[in-house]
C-alpha cells in the first residue's frame, strides 16, 4: 500500500476540524474516498492547470517512469469526479506520477476518488500532500501559501503580503496594532496547520518574490537552495550575478563561499562605479574650466597650474 493509501486511512487522527472555524486544519472529510480504488483511462483524467506544483525535473520524471514501467504505480492518484462530465475526473494531486506514467506508456491509472473540495481546501490538500512528499520548491510553496491566504481572507495577494509585513513590524516593535486582529489570527493558525512559522515565512520565504528572474529560475528547478539564492541576489550587477550562479552550479559552493564571493564582487562593483563617477565628474569639470573666467584670475590660475603639474606627474609615473 502506497503512502497516499496510508494517508487516507490515517489522517483522521492526524488532522482535526472545528466546523465553526474557517481556519481549521485539513479534516478527514477532505480526504474521504467516495469510492473504492479505480483503474481509470488516462484520457478521462484532466490535469489541474492551477495546481501548486509547477516545475517537474525531467531527469527525475524519467527515473520515476522507469520505476513505474517495472513496478507499476505504487501510490494512487487523487481525483474527484466532474459533475458535468460523469466518468471524467479532475486530478487533485499525483501529477508527477501522472506525467511519468505517460512516459512509461500506461493507459490506465489507479486512482482514489475523493469528494470534490472547494478552492480553499483544494489548495490546502495540495500543499499538505506536496510538503508530505517534499515535492514543492520554495517558490511554489510561497505562491501556494499566498494563494491559500488570499482565498481564505478574500483579500488580493498584494494586500495579504502587506498584512504579513505589518504583522512582522508589530512583532519587531512589540506592538499589537495589527497582530491580534481576527485576520492575523487566521493567518497564524492556517500557517501553523501547514507546519509553517509565520515569521519565518515573512523573513525568509516571502523575500524570494523580490529576487531577479535569473536567481528565481534555478530555485524553481531545485538547483539552488533558497538560502543560497538570497545571498546571490545581493550581487546587483546582473552579469556578475549570472557568472556567480554558474559557478555555484558547477562548483557546488557552500553558503559561506557564496557570501565571500558576493562580498568580493560587490567591492569590485563599488570600485568600478567610483571610477565611472570620477570620470564623469572630470568631464564636467573640464568642460566648465574651458569656458570659465577663472583663467583671468592670477591667483586661481596659479592654483590650477599647480594642480595640473601634479596630475602630469601622476600620469608620468603611471606611464613609467
Amino acid at each position: 500500500m502506497g503512502r497516499f493509501n496510508l494517508l487516507l486511512n490515517s489522517h483522521k487522527e492526524n488532522y482535526t476540524v472545528d466546523t465553526e472555524d474557517n481556519n481549521a486544519q485539513l479534516s478527514n472529510s477532505e480526504l474521504k474516498s467516495s469510492k473504492d480504488r479505480l483503474l481509470v483511462d488516462r484520457s478521462r483524467i484532466i490535469r489541474d492547470t492551477d495546481q501548486v506544483r509547477k516545475y517537474f525535473d525531467p531527469d527525475k520524471l524519467l527515473s520515476l517512469a522507469q520505476t513505474i514501467a517495472e513496478e507499476g504505480i505504487l501510490e494512487d492518484l487523487a481525483v474527484f469526479e466532474l459533475t458535468d462530465k460523469p466518468g471524467y475526473y479532475q486530478l487533485i494531486f499525483g501529477e508527477r506520477r501522472f506525467r511519468a506514467s505517460e512516459i512509461a506508456g500506461l493507459d490506465k491509472l489507479p486512482v482514489r476518488v475523493l469528494e470534490k473540495p472547494d478552492a480553499k481546501r483544494l489548495i490546502k490538500i495540495q500543499l499538505i500532500e506536496n510538503k508530505h512528499h517534499e515535492d514543492l520548491n520554495p517558490i511554489e510553496e510561497v505562491e501556494a501559501v499566498l494563494t491559500l491566504l488570499s482565498e481564505e481572507l478574500q483579500y488580493p495577494q498584494d494586500l495579504v503580503i502587506s498584512l504579513l509585513r505589518q504583522m512582522d513590524n508589530d512583532a519587531r516593535r512589540s506592538s499589537y496594532n495589527v497582530i491580534g486582529q481576527p485576520e492575523c489570527e487566521m493567518i497564524i493558525q492556517l500557517l501553523d496547520g501547514l507546519n509553517i512559522k509565520w515569521r519565518s515565512f515573512v523573513l525568509n520565504q516571502l523575500q524570494l518574490l523580490k529576487l531577479p528572474a535569473d536567481v528565481l529560475d534555478p530555485i524553481r528547478k531545485g538547483q539552488i537552495e533558497y538560502t543560497k539564492a538570497l545571498a546571490i541576489a545581493k550581487v546587483k550587477d546582473e552579469l556578475k550575478r549570472k557568472r556567480l550562479i554558474s559557478d555555484v552550479l558547477k562548483e557546488d559552493l557552500s553558503i559561506r563561499e557564496i557570501r565571500e564571493r558576493v562580498k568580493e564582487l560587490n567591492q569590485v562593483t563599488k570600485t568600478e562605479n567610483n571610477q565611472i563617477e570620477f570620470r564623469q565628474r572630470w568631464l564636467i569639470v573640464s568642460k566648465k574650466l574651458s569656458n570659465s573666467k577663472i583663467w583671468n584670475d592670477t591667483k586661481k590660475r596659479k592654483k590650477l597650474e599647480s594642480l595640473m603639474n601634479q596630475m602630469e606627474l601622476l600620469l608620468h609615473s603611471d606611464d613609467s
